[in-house]
Protein backbone atom coordinates (compact mmCIF):
# COMPACT_ATOMS: atom_id res chain seq x y z
CA UNK A 1 0.00 0.00 0.00
CA UNK A 2 1.94 3.70 -0.97
CA UNK A 3 1.54 6.05 1.40
CA UNK A 4 -1.50 8.09 -0.53
CA UNK A 5 -4.02 5.72 -0.50
CA UNK A 6 -3.12 4.80 2.92
CA UNK A 7 -3.63 8.82 3.40
CA UNK A 8 -6.90 8.80 1.25
CA UNK A 9 -7.92 5.80 3.71
CA UNK A 10 -7.34 8.50 6.59
CA UNK A 11 -9.45 11.30 5.18
CA UNK A 12 -12.38 8.88 4.03
CA UNK A 13 -12.69 7.26 8.05
CA UNK A 14 -12.16 11.08 9.28
CA UNK A 15 -15.95 12.02 9.70
CA UNK A 16 -16.41 8.98 11.08
CA UNK A 17 -14.18 9.24 13.67
CA UNK A 18 -14.64 12.91 14.65
CA UNK A 19 -18.21 11.29 15.13
CA UNK A 20 -16.96 8.82 17.47
CA UNK A 21 -14.93 11.09 18.93
CA UNK A 22 -17.38 13.39 20.21
CA UNK A 23 -19.71 10.83 21.12
CA UNK A 24 -16.80 9.87 23.85
CA UNK A 25 -16.17 12.99 24.92
CA UNK A 26 -20.10 12.97 25.87
CA UNK A 27 -19.68 10.01 27.86
CA UNK A 28 -16.45 11.03 29.40
CA UNK A 29 -15.07 14.18 30.25
CA UNK A 30 -11.70 13.84 29.76
CA UNK A 31 -12.36 13.69 26.10
CA UNK A 32 -14.12 16.79 25.74
CA UNK A 33 -12.01 19.95 24.05
CA UNK A 34 -9.58 17.80 22.60
CA UNK A 35 -10.52 17.29 19.15
CA UNK A 36 -8.54 20.64 17.87
CA UNK A 37 -5.48 19.23 19.51
CA UNK A 38 -5.96 15.79 17.74
CA UNK A 39 -6.41 17.80 14.33
CA UNK A 40 -3.49 20.27 14.95
CA UNK A 41 -5.48 23.05 15.06
CA UNK A 42 -4.41 26.32 16.85
CA UNK A 43 -1.64 24.58 18.01
CA UNK A 44 0.44 27.18 19.73
CA UNK A 45 4.04 28.21 17.73
CA UNK A 46 7.04 27.71 19.46
CA UNK A 47 10.66 29.03 19.13
CA UNK A 48 12.81 27.16 21.58
CA UNK A 49 12.72 24.28 19.23
CA UNK A 50 11.90 21.75 22.14
CA UNK A 51 13.13 17.96 22.11
CA UNK A 52 9.56 16.23 20.94
CA UNK A 53 9.13 12.64 22.71
CA UNK A 54 5.75 10.61 22.12
CA UNK A 55 4.43 7.86 24.32
CA UNK A 56 1.13 6.24 23.35
CA UNK A 57 -0.59 6.02 26.53
CA UNK A 58 -0.25 5.08 30.03
CA UNK A 59 2.34 2.53 29.61
CA UNK A 60 4.27 4.35 27.80
CA UNK A 61 4.04 7.44 29.42
CA UNK A 62 5.30 5.63 32.66
CA UNK A 63 8.10 3.88 30.30
CA UNK A 64 9.54 6.93 29.44
CA UNK A 65 9.97 8.27 33.61
CA UNK A 66 13.96 7.20 33.87
CA UNK A 67 14.88 8.91 30.01
CA UNK A 68 12.92 12.22 31.40
CA UNK A 69 14.73 12.57 34.40
CA UNK A 70 17.91 12.18 32.75
CA UNK A 71 16.95 14.76 29.92
CA UNK A 72 15.68 17.10 32.77
CA UNK A 73 19.20 17.03 34.32
CA UNK A 74 20.67 18.49 31.28
CA UNK A 75 22.45 21.62 31.30
CA UNK A 76 21.80 24.13 29.93
CA UNK A 77 17.95 23.22 30.46
CA UNK A 78 16.59 21.42 27.32
CA UNK A 79 12.73 22.53 26.71
CA UNK A 80 11.16 19.24 26.12
CA UNK A 81 7.37 18.42 25.10
CA UNK A 82 5.43 15.68 25.60
CA UNK A 83 2.40 14.14 23.91
CA UNK A 84 0.36 11.50 24.26
CA UNK A 85 -1.97 9.79 22.25
CA UNK A 86 -4.90 9.03 25.15
CA UNK A 87 -6.73 11.01 26.97
CA UNK A 88 -6.02 8.77 29.97
CA UNK A 89 -2.30 8.52 29.19
CA UNK A 90 -2.47 12.63 29.65
CA UNK A 91 -3.53 12.01 33.17
CA UNK A 92 -1.44 10.03 33.99
CA UNK A 93 1.78 12.20 32.42
CA UNK A 94 0.66 14.85 34.15
CA UNK A 95 0.37 12.92 37.55
CA UNK A 96 3.53 11.27 37.03
CA UNK A 97 5.81 14.49 35.70
CA UNK A 98 4.10 17.04 37.85
CA UNK A 99 7.67 18.24 39.21
CA UNK A 100 8.58 19.21 35.72
CA UNK A 101 5.51 20.53 34.69
CA UNK A 102 5.54 23.15 37.98
CA UNK A 103 9.70 23.51 38.24
CA UNK A 104 10.81 25.14 41.35
CA UNK A 105 13.66 26.55 40.29
CA UNK A 106 14.89 27.98 36.50
CA UNK A 107 17.35 25.05 36.79
CA UNK A 108 14.34 22.46 36.22
CA UNK A 109 13.59 22.62 32.09
CA UNK A 110 10.04 23.12 31.24
CA UNK A 111 8.07 20.15 30.36
CA UNK A 112 4.53 20.83 28.27
CA UNK A 113 2.46 17.67 27.68
CA UNK A 114 -0.04 18.01 24.69
CA UNK A 115 -1.94 15.02 22.74
CA UNK A 116 -0.42 14.31 20.19
CA UNK A 117 -1.87 15.04 16.63
CA UNK A 118 -3.58 12.25 14.54
CA UNK A 119 -1.55 10.58 11.89
CA UNK A 120 -3.03 12.60 8.76
CA UNK A 121 -0.74 14.33 6.52
CA UNK A 122 -2.92 17.65 7.73
CA UNK A 123 -2.24 17.80 11.04
CA UNK A 124 1.37 16.06 10.81
CA UNK A 125 2.63 19.31 9.12
CA UNK A 126 0.98 21.67 10.99
CA UNK A 127 1.50 20.31 14.24
CA UNK A 128 5.82 20.44 13.11
CA UNK A 129 5.32 23.99 11.77
CA UNK A 130 3.90 25.06 15.12
CA UNK A 131 6.14 23.15 17.36
CA UNK A 132 9.47 22.75 15.38
CA UNK A 133 10.78 20.61 17.21
CA UNK A 134 14.78 20.03 16.99
CA UNK A 135 14.05 16.29 17.32
CA UNK A 136 11.34 13.37 17.83
CA UNK A 137 12.04 10.81 20.32
CA UNK A 138 9.04 7.94 19.96
CA UNK A 139 8.98 5.21 22.12
CA UNK A 140 8.15 1.15 21.88
CA UNK A 141 5.94 0.49 18.58
CA UNK A 142 4.95 4.38 17.30
CA UNK A 143 5.54 3.81 13.72
CA UNK A 144 3.26 6.54 12.51
CA UNK A 145 4.00 6.97 8.16
CA UNK A 146 2.50 10.59 7.71
CA UNK A 147 4.28 11.70 11.28
CA UNK A 148 7.20 9.85 9.89
CA UNK A 149 7.38 11.55 6.61
CA UNK A 150 6.32 15.38 7.87
CA UNK A 151 9.57 14.78 10.04
CA UNK A 152 11.31 13.46 6.82
CA UNK A 153 10.41 16.68 4.81
CA UNK A 154 11.27 19.12 7.73
CA UNK A 155 14.50 17.49 8.49
CA UNK A 156 13.51 16.40 12.10
CA UNK A 157 16.20 13.63 13.20
CA UNK A 158 13.67 10.93 14.36
CA UNK A 159 15.44 8.43 17.39
CA UNK A 160 12.84 5.08 18.58
CA UNK A 161 13.92 3.76 21.80
CA UNK A 162 13.01 0.62 23.68
CA UNK A 163 11.30 -0.17 20.20
CA UNK A 164 9.72 -3.27 19.66
CA UNK A 165 7.49 -5.10 16.76
CA UNK A 166 5.96 -8.35 17.60
CA UNK A 167 6.35 -11.51 14.96
CA UNK A 168 2.38 -11.34 14.59
CA UNK A 169 2.52 -7.66 13.51
CA UNK A 170 5.70 -7.70 11.26
CA UNK A 171 3.03 -10.57 9.22
CA UNK A 172 0.80 -8.34 9.00
CA UNK A 173 2.79 -5.23 8.13
CA UNK A 174 4.39 -7.39 5.52
CA UNK A 175 0.85 -9.13 4.18
CA UNK A 176 -0.78 -5.90 4.01
CA UNK A 177 0.76 -2.98 3.66
CA UNK A 178 5.26 -3.68 3.05
CA UNK A 179 5.80 -0.66 1.29
CA UNK A 180 4.15 1.71 3.68
CA UNK A 181 5.84 0.62 6.90
CA UNK A 182 8.64 -0.10 4.88
CA UNK A 183 9.35 3.72 4.18
CA UNK A 184 8.32 4.56 8.07
CA UNK A 185 10.83 2.35 8.95
CA UNK A 186 13.50 4.01 6.88
CA UNK A 187 12.18 7.47 7.87
CA UNK A 188 13.63 6.51 11.48
CA UNK A 189 17.31 7.68 11.89
CA UNK A 190 18.12 5.19 14.98
CA UNK A 191 16.50 2.63 16.22
CA UNK A 192 16.73 1.14 19.84
CA UNK A 193 15.85 -2.39 20.16
CA UNK A 194 14.85 -3.91 23.22
CA UNK A 195 15.76 -7.60 21.83
CA UNK A 196 17.74 -9.14 19.36
CA UNK A 197 14.92 -10.29 17.98
CA UNK A 198 13.19 -6.78 17.54
CA UNK A 199 16.20 -5.81 16.26
CA UNK A 200 15.97 -8.58 13.41
CA UNK A 201 12.08 -8.02 12.87
CA UNK A 202 12.88 -4.04 12.57
CA UNK A 203 15.37 -5.20 10.05
CA UNK A 204 12.98 -7.58 8.25
CA UNK A 205 10.18 -4.93 8.41
CA UNK A 206 12.73 -2.49 6.19
CA UNK A 207 15.49 -0.58 8.65
CA UNK A 208 18.54 -0.18 7.36
CA UNK A 209 20.49 -2.72 10.15
CA UNK A 210 23.34 -0.31 11.00
CA UNK A 211 20.70 2.24 12.18
CA UNK A 212 19.04 -0.42 14.48
CA UNK A 213 20.84 -2.12 17.41
CA UNK A 214 19.76 -3.22 20.82
CA UNK A 215 19.59 -1.16 23.85
CA UNK A 216 16.89 -3.01 26.07
CA UNK A 217 13.74 -2.27 27.65
CA UNK A 218 12.69 1.66 29.61
CA UNK A 219 10.22 -0.25 32.30
CA UNK A 220 13.05 -1.81 33.18
CA UNK A 221 14.45 1.39 34.81
CA UNK A 222 11.24 3.05 35.70
CA UNK A 223 12.10 4.83 39.38
CA UNK A 224 9.87 3.59 42.09
CA UNK A 225 8.26 6.18 44.25
CA UNK A 226 10.33 6.98 47.21
CA UNK A 227 7.04 6.50 49.03
CA UNK A 228 5.80 3.40 47.36
CA UNK A 229 6.78 0.56 50.16
CA UNK A 230 5.33 3.15 52.61
CA UNK A 231 1.93 3.85 50.97
CA UNK A 232 1.69 -0.13 50.52
CA UNK A 233 2.13 -0.49 54.16
CA UNK A 234 -0.70 2.03 55.00
CA UNK A 235 -3.02 0.12 52.70
CA UNK A 236 -2.25 -3.83 54.11
CA UNK A 237 -2.60 -2.31 57.49
CA UNK A 238 -5.96 -0.98 56.22
CA UNK A 239 -7.35 -3.38 54.27
CA UNK A 240 -5.89 -6.79 55.68
CA UNK A 241 -3.78 -6.56 58.31
CA UNK A 242 -4.18 -10.04 59.43
CA UNK A 243 -5.22 -11.94 55.98
CA UNK A 244 -3.62 -12.57 52.68
CA UNK A 245 -4.21 -10.27 49.21
CA UNK A 246 -3.47 -10.59 45.85
CA UNK A 247 -4.05 -7.92 43.38
CA UNK A 248 -5.38 -8.34 40.06
CA UNK A 249 -3.55 -5.18 37.74
CA UNK A 250 -4.60 -3.79 34.79
CA UNK A 251 -7.57 -6.35 34.02
CA UNK A 252 -10.36 -6.87 31.24
CA UNK A 253 -13.18 -7.71 30.61
CA UNK A 254 -13.98 -11.48 30.63
CA UNK A 255 -10.87 -11.89 32.60
CA UNK A 256 -11.75 -10.26 35.22
CA UNK A 257 -15.02 -13.00 35.76
CA UNK A 258 -11.68 -15.21 35.88
CA UNK A 259 -10.50 -13.56 38.84
CA UNK A 260 -13.91 -13.45 40.66
CA UNK A 261 -14.14 -17.43 40.16
CA UNK A 262 -10.23 -17.60 41.76
CA UNK A 263 -11.49 -15.06 44.50
CA UNK A 264 -14.23 -17.40 45.48
CA UNK A 265 -12.58 -20.82 44.97
CA UNK A 266 -9.92 -19.04 47.47
CA UNK A 267 -12.58 -18.10 50.20
CA UNK A 268 -14.43 -21.74 50.30
CA UNK A 269 -10.74 -23.30 50.94
CA UNK A 270 -10.04 -20.83 53.01
CA UNK A 271 -13.26 -21.78 55.22
CA UNK A 272 -12.90 -24.97 55.36
CA UNK A 273 -9.39 -24.46 56.59
CA UNK A 274 -10.76 -21.97 58.98
CA UNK A 275 -7.68 -19.78 58.04
CA UNK A 276 -7.66 -15.57 57.05
CA UNK A 277 -10.30 -14.73 54.48
CA UNK A 278 -7.33 -13.75 51.55
CA UNK A 279 -8.40 -10.13 49.72
CA UNK A 280 -8.51 -9.66 46.23
CA UNK A 281 -7.58 -5.96 45.12
CA UNK A 282 -9.04 -5.76 41.32
CA UNK A 283 -7.85 -2.90 39.34
CA UNK A 284 -9.22 -2.56 35.64
CA UNK A 285 -7.02 -1.22 32.53
CA UNK A 286 -9.30 1.51 32.04
CA UNK A 287 -10.35 4.11 34.22
CA UNK A 288 -13.80 4.21 32.07
CA UNK A 289 -14.66 1.15 33.26
CA UNK A 290 -14.76 1.38 36.85
CA UNK A 291 -18.31 2.25 37.15
CA UNK A 292 -19.06 -1.44 34.57
CA UNK A 293 -16.96 -3.35 37.04
CA UNK A 294 -18.40 -2.18 40.01
CA UNK A 295 -21.83 -2.69 38.82
CA UNK A 296 -20.65 -6.31 37.86
CA UNK A 297 -19.24 -6.61 41.22
CA UNK A 298 -22.83 -6.00 42.75
CA UNK A 299 -24.20 -8.99 40.80
CA UNK A 300 -21.42 -11.61 42.23
CA UNK A 301 -22.62 -12.17 45.13
CA UNK A 302 -19.58 -10.78 46.93
CA UNK A 303 -19.14 -8.42 49.24
CA UNK A 304 -17.09 -5.61 48.11
CA UNK A 305 -15.83 -2.07 48.26
CA UNK A 306 -14.22 0.72 46.55
CA UNK A 307 -11.08 2.02 47.35
CA UNK A 308 -11.60 5.18 47.40
CA UNK A 309 -14.64 4.74 49.86
CA UNK A 310 -13.70 6.80 53.01
CA UNK A 311 -16.94 5.46 55.39
CA UNK A 312 -15.63 1.81 54.67
CA UNK A 313 -13.74 0.87 57.92
CA UNK A 314 -13.22 -1.34 61.43
CA UNK A 315 -15.47 -4.63 60.97
CA UNK A 316 -16.69 -3.17 57.22
CA UNK A 317 -12.95 -3.65 55.80
CA UNK A 318 -12.64 -6.89 57.50
CA UNK A 319 -15.95 -8.52 55.87
CA UNK A 320 -15.14 -7.06 52.85
CA UNK A 321 -13.84 -9.62 49.65
CA UNK A 322 -13.19 -7.73 46.58
CA UNK A 323 -11.14 -3.89 46.64
CA UNK A 324 -12.08 -2.25 43.69
CA UNK A 325 -9.23 0.32 43.00
CA UNK A 326 -11.06 3.01 41.22
CA UNK A 327 -8.63 5.71 40.55
CA UNK A 328 -6.00 6.63 38.06
CA UNK A 329 -2.71 5.53 39.25
CA UNK A 330 -1.68 3.83 42.88
CA UNK A 331 -1.67 0.53 41.61
CA UNK A 332 2.49 0.60 42.73
CA UNK A 333 1.17 0.87 46.15
CA UNK A 334 -1.16 -1.97 45.76
CA UNK A 335 1.53 -4.03 44.32
CA UNK A 336 3.45 -2.92 47.29
CA UNK A 337 1.13 -3.99 49.91
CA UNK A 338 -0.01 -7.57 48.28
CA UNK A 339 1.29 -11.05 48.71
CA UNK A 340 1.40 -12.17 45.01
CA UNK A 341 0.11 -10.41 41.78
CA UNK A 342 -1.29 -11.13 38.93
CA UNK A 343 -0.86 -8.68 35.41
CA UNK A 344 -3.99 -8.53 33.37
CA UNK A 345 -4.66 -8.56 29.78
CA UNK A 346 -2.59 -11.64 29.42
CA UNK A 347 -5.50 -14.09 30.33
CA UNK A 348 -7.44 -12.61 27.37
CA UNK A 349 -5.45 -11.87 24.08
CA UNK A 350 -4.47 -8.33 24.38
CA UNK A 351 -0.99 -9.37 24.85
CA UNK A 352 -0.21 -8.19 28.68
CA UNK A 353 0.40 -5.38 30.31
CA UNK A 354 3.48 -4.30 32.48
CA UNK A 355 4.84 -7.14 33.97
CA UNK A 356 7.89 -5.19 36.00
CA UNK A 357 6.02 -3.63 38.21
CA UNK A 358 5.15 -5.84 40.60
CA UNK A 359 8.68 -7.58 39.96
CA UNK A 360 10.72 -4.59 40.83
CA UNK A 361 8.78 -4.49 43.84
CA UNK A 362 10.06 -7.91 44.75
CA UNK A 363 6.61 -9.50 44.16
CA UNK A 364 6.01 -12.99 42.92
CA UNK A 365 4.46 -13.00 39.12
CA UNK A 366 0.93 -14.46 37.86
CA UNK A 367 -0.06 -13.89 34.12
CA UNK A 368 -1.79 -15.88 31.58
CA UNK A 369 -0.45 -16.82 28.23
CA UNK A 370 -0.85 -13.88 26.03
CA UNK A 371 2.19 -12.08 26.47
CA UNK A 372 3.12 -10.59 23.24
CA UNK A 373 3.45 -6.81 24.44
CA UNK A 374 6.65 -8.03 25.77
CA UNK A 375 7.67 -11.63 25.40
CA UNK A 376 11.10 -10.98 26.07
CA UNK A 377 10.15 -9.33 30.13
CA UNK A 378 7.93 -12.38 29.94
CA UNK A 379 10.89 -15.15 29.24
CA UNK A 380 13.42 -13.52 31.65
CA UNK A 381 11.13 -13.62 34.39
CA UNK A 382 9.98 -17.12 33.70
CA UNK A 383 13.42 -18.70 33.17
CA UNK A 384 14.17 -17.31 36.89
CA UNK A 385 11.05 -18.60 38.28
CA UNK A 386 9.80 -15.46 38.91
CA UNK A 387 6.73 -15.59 36.60
CA UNK A 388 3.90 -18.35 36.51
CA UNK A 389 1.94 -18.61 33.30
CA UNK A 390 -1.39 -19.83 34.43
CA UNK A 391 -3.83 -20.59 31.49
CA UNK A 392 -7.59 -20.24 33.63
CA UNK A 393 -9.12 -18.97 36.60
CA UNK A 394 -8.41 -22.90 37.90
CA UNK A 395 -5.02 -22.21 37.60
CA UNK A 396 -4.64 -18.85 38.59
CA UNK A 397 -6.52 -20.23 42.10
CA UNK A 398 -4.21 -23.12 42.57
CA UNK A 399 -1.10 -21.11 41.87
CA UNK A 400 -2.75 -17.96 44.45
CA UNK A 401 -2.98 -20.76 47.03
CA UNK A 402 0.50 -22.55 46.98
CA UNK A 403 2.18 -18.96 47.07
CA UNK A 404 -0.08 -17.61 49.72
CA UNK A 405 -0.05 -20.45 51.68
CA UNK A 406 4.18 -20.78 51.64
CA UNK A 407 5.65 -17.63 51.85
CA UNK A 408 8.95 -18.41 51.89
CA UNK A 409 8.14 -19.69 48.02
CA UNK A 410 6.70 -16.38 47.52
CA UNK A 411 9.73 -14.60 48.83
CA UNK A 412 12.43 -16.54 46.88
CA UNK A 413 9.97 -16.17 43.63
CA UNK A 414 9.82 -12.10 44.86
CA UNK A 415 13.48 -12.15 45.17
CA UNK A 416 14.17 -13.56 41.84
CA UNK A 417 11.72 -10.95 39.80
CA UNK A 418 13.59 -7.96 42.00
CA UNK A 419 16.82 -9.59 40.74
CA UNK A 420 15.75 -9.90 37.37
CA UNK A 421 14.68 -6.58 37.17
CA UNK A 422 17.74 -5.03 38.51
CA UNK A 423 20.46 -7.31 36.20
CA UNK A 424 18.83 -5.15 33.10
CA UNK A 425 18.62 -1.89 34.03
CA UNK A 426 20.77 0.82 31.73
CA UNK A 427 18.51 0.71 28.96
CA UNK A 428 17.67 4.73 29.47
CA UNK A 429 21.08 5.42 29.54
CA UNK A 430 21.30 3.66 26.00
CA UNK A 431 18.67 5.53 24.99
CA UNK A 432 20.15 9.18 26.05
CA UNK A 433 23.47 8.30 24.43
CA UNK A 434 21.62 7.06 21.04
CA UNK A 435 20.07 10.57 21.55
CA UNK A 436 22.88 12.79 22.06
CA UNK A 437 24.84 11.23 19.34
CA UNK A 438 22.12 12.51 16.83
CA UNK A 439 20.37 15.28 19.06
CA UNK A 440 22.25 18.97 19.41
CA UNK A 441 22.32 20.29 23.00
CA UNK A 442 21.34 16.80 24.86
Amino acid sequence: MPRWAYSLALRLVLPFAVLWFLWRGWLRPAYRGSLFELLALGVTSRHDQPLWLHAASVGEVQALAPLLQRLAEIKPPLPLLLTVGTPTGMQRARALYVQLLNPVSPGVPPLTVQLTPWDLPGAAARFLRAVAPRAAVFVETELWPNVLAACAARNVPVVLVSARVSARSLRRYQRFASRLMREAAQAIGAIGAQSDADRNRFVDLGAAQPNVQVIGNLKFDFPLPTDCMQQGSKLRDRWAAARPVWVAGSTHAVEEGYCLAAQRQLLMQAKAARSPQPLLVMAPRRPERFDEVARGLGEQGLRWARSTDATVDGDAIAAVDVVLHDTLGGLLAWYAASDVAFVGGSLVPVGGHNLLEPAALGKPVLAGPHNVNAPEVARLLAAQGALQIVLDQQELAVALAQLMGDPLLAARRGASAAAVVQAHRGAADRALAMIAARVRGV
